[in-house]
């Protein structure tokens, strides 16, 4: 068992993985900018390393600080959370080449599955289903591309094949822009990702986005823990989350779930991770794998009892999983949503110091947050302040059970998107469950 971790990353992500590593018995090392010197994270670590001033660049993306405060605090392991570090496979690289362990997939795998066109590639290998597109990289054969679109049929969307969050896409609906669009996205691609490789696929006009979670070891252990609906969505961004997707059968939860599993034993997966899919007309379509812990895994810990940080931890250890796939039951329903430091109107952000703050309670409610009374929003990073998540027997006991809490929590000093989950809690077409992406922005008027 690993004795003492380093959790490079910040906010209440750092906190979770702190409260697993306690947990386990496991001491904390918290990294922190000279802008995060009093969160939560910092305050209840064994120790605690500043690694630079409060840019992203300069602290939590600076490499050589992460290695420097693992060597200098004898720790054994490096958490990377999610964003900054966490699928960057060089970076995992450099860890394991100075002697520590990455809470993550092997620095190969994550290159593997970093690469849309190469992960593509290997899911359809696997038997997994994919959106009809190019099956490769496009070139620059203008005649080929444009019969290659021809064959999928319009719309159809250009994607970075190293891109994520939303970044390096481009709509296409007829042929006359078609090459620019083509042009305009690689060079995108190069300037945000430093790879202008582009790919091509059929653009679903309705789709819900519905993801598996899995786990597996490096024993040949993998497993599937059900489904998750992100389907409520600004600019790409998720915004609220749930488990398990309204509407998806046991069958489809079984077929496709053991598929992502057996997809994990054929790559040699360890760790946890996400297989992304957009689901339309009772189909699903392969779209990313996240080699990494997401934003929204408590919603999956509410439905199936399994810490999956914890997980994370002892599999990166060298353990094996702590449960078969037999041992994994869906009970009842959750729904998390993140709460952002931002105007609910604008969705500017809205750092600053909160002058109140009250977590909801009662049965099934769990608030994951690094923010207290007088804590100081940055500037400087995502505006994630917390994530709030109900839990019940039924859908709608966890709708309910959310309202509630929504009307119970308190943020003030700053603004917050708390109204609008409250506006999304009580819309009909959310209430009546499987929207799909497009749904928030057109009732936003985006």
């Amino acid at each position: 068992m690993i004795k003492k971790i380093v959790i490079a990353n910040r906010g209440e992500i750092a906190l979770r993985i702190q409260r697993a590593c306690r947990m386990l018995g496991i001491r904390t090392v918290a990294l922190h900018s000279e802008a995060d010197r009093d969160t939560k994270c910092v305050r209840l670590a064994d120790e605690s390393v500043c690694i630079g001033p409060a840019q992203a660049a300069l602290s939590y993306l600076h490499v050589p600080a992460v290695i420097s405060a693992a060597e200098v605090t004898d720790a054994e392991a490096i958490h990377p959370g999610y964003g900054f570090l966490a699928e960057n496979a060089d970076f995992a690289e450099r860890v394991e080449q100075s002697g520590f362990v990455f809470i993550g997939p092997k620095p190969d795998t994550i290159r593997l599955m970093g690469d849309k066109v190469s992960a593509i590639r290997v899911m359809k290998a696997a038997g997994i289903p994919c959106v009809p597109g190019s099956d490769g990289p496009l070139g620059d054969d203008d005649a080929e591309n444009l019969r290659v679109a021809q064959d999928i049929g319009y719309p159809i969307i250009i994607k970075a094949s190293g891109g994520g969050g939303g970044k390096g896409m481009r709509m296409v609906r007829n042929e006359a822009t078609l090459l620019n669009s083509i042009s305009l996205t690689r060079a995108e691609a190069a300037a945000a990702f430093n790879n202008s490789v582009v790919y091509m696929e059929k653009f679903l006009e309705r789709p819900r986005h519905v993801e598996f979670q899995v786990l597996a070891d490096e024993h040949g252990n993998a497993i599937h823990l059900g489904e998750r609906d992100c389907s409520i969505q600004r600019r790409h961004q998720k915004v609220i989350e749930e488990a398990p997707a309204p509407g998806i059968t046991e069958v489809q939860r079984a077929e496709i779930g053991e598929r992502c599993a057996q997809a994990c034993r054929e790559i040699g997966y360890r760790g946890a991770g996400t297989f992304e899919f957009l689901y339309q007309d009772g189909e699903f379509f392969f779209i990313e794998m996240n080699t990494r812990i997401q934003v929204e895994h408590p919603v999956t810990e509410m439905i199936t009892g399994v810490d999956l940080v914890a997980e994370q931890i002892r599999v990166a250890g060298g353990e094996t999983l702590s449960c078969a796939q037999s041992d994994i039951r869906i009970n009842g329903h959750a729904i998390e949503c993140r709460i952002n430091a931002e105007d609910p109107q604008t969705f500017a952000p809205s750092p600053g110091p909160i002058t109140q703050y009250h977590q909801p309670g009662g049965p099934g409610i769990r608030m994951d947050s690094h923010a207290y009374n007088g804590y100081v929003v940055p500037p400087y990073y995502d505006s994630l302040i917390g994530k709030l998540i109900a839990h019940a027997k039924t859908r709608g006991d966890a709708m309910a059970r959310m309202r509630n809490a929504l009307t119970e929590v308190v943020i003030e000093g700053i603004k917050t998107n708390i109204p609008l989950h409250r506006d999304i809690m009580d819309d009909a077409a959310f209430q009546r469950g499987g929207v799909d992406i497009h749904h928030l922005e057109k009732k936003l008027g985006l």
